[in-house]
């Protein structure tokens, strides 16, 4: 069955792809400690949850302009984070995070709230579970973790049709500028 097309109310999510490395790692945790019912997704880092779909065009122009001049972005991963009823990893990148503010700016008329805020980048391994076994995961991967860092490749936007995301497009960090 064909897919159907993007109309303007479909909602796009941008997403960080990650090096191949870093993305297993969090894979084998996701598989591990996820929910199966609710596991649809691979690992991600989300940096906007719900962009127009009316506005795809602009928003891809913008994409393939910045992912063109930005080089690949090295972040930290930190931490282990306790959800309440999951578990995430904690990344740092200052570049990341200007990036991020200069796209709200671009995007500002028409971003919800969610994506109005300052962005907390994260990997989530478990979500949707009782918090005691949340914390049980937190308590193990926290006693454990060391941090590392994980290298960001890619801007990836999806459409969301009310289940597991639909790949759109990619954008290769490929530019020689450095992070700023």
């Amino acid at each position: 069955m064909p897919t159907p097309p993007l109309t303007a109310e479909t909602p796009l999510i941008l997403t960080l792809t990650l090096d191949t490395e870093a993305q297993q790692f969090f894979e084998e945790l996701r598989k591990q400690h996820f929910p199966k019912e609710r596991n649809f997704l691979g690992a991600h880092l989300t940096l906007f949850h719900h962009l127009p779909g009316a506005e795809y065009e602009a928003i891809t122009e913008h994409l393939a302009q910045v992912a063109a001049a930005q080089s690949p972005l090295t972040l930290a991963v930190s931490g282990v984070r306790f959800l309440g009823r999951g578990v995430a990893y904690t990344l740092e990148c200052p570049p990341l995070q200007a990036l991020h503010r200069a796209m709200q700016t671009t995007w500002q008329p028409y971003l919800t709230p969610q994506d109005q805020q300052k962005l907390n980048p994260h990997v989530t391994v478990q979500n949707k579970v009782d918090p005691a076994v949340a914390r049980a995961l937190h308590q193990q991967l926290a006693a454990d973790f060391q941090p590392f860092e994980a290298t960001g490749t890619a801007w990836h936007l999806w459409a969301y049709r009310n289940g597991p995301w639909e790949s759109l497009r990619t954008f290769e960090l490929k530019g020689a500028a450095e992070p700023a």
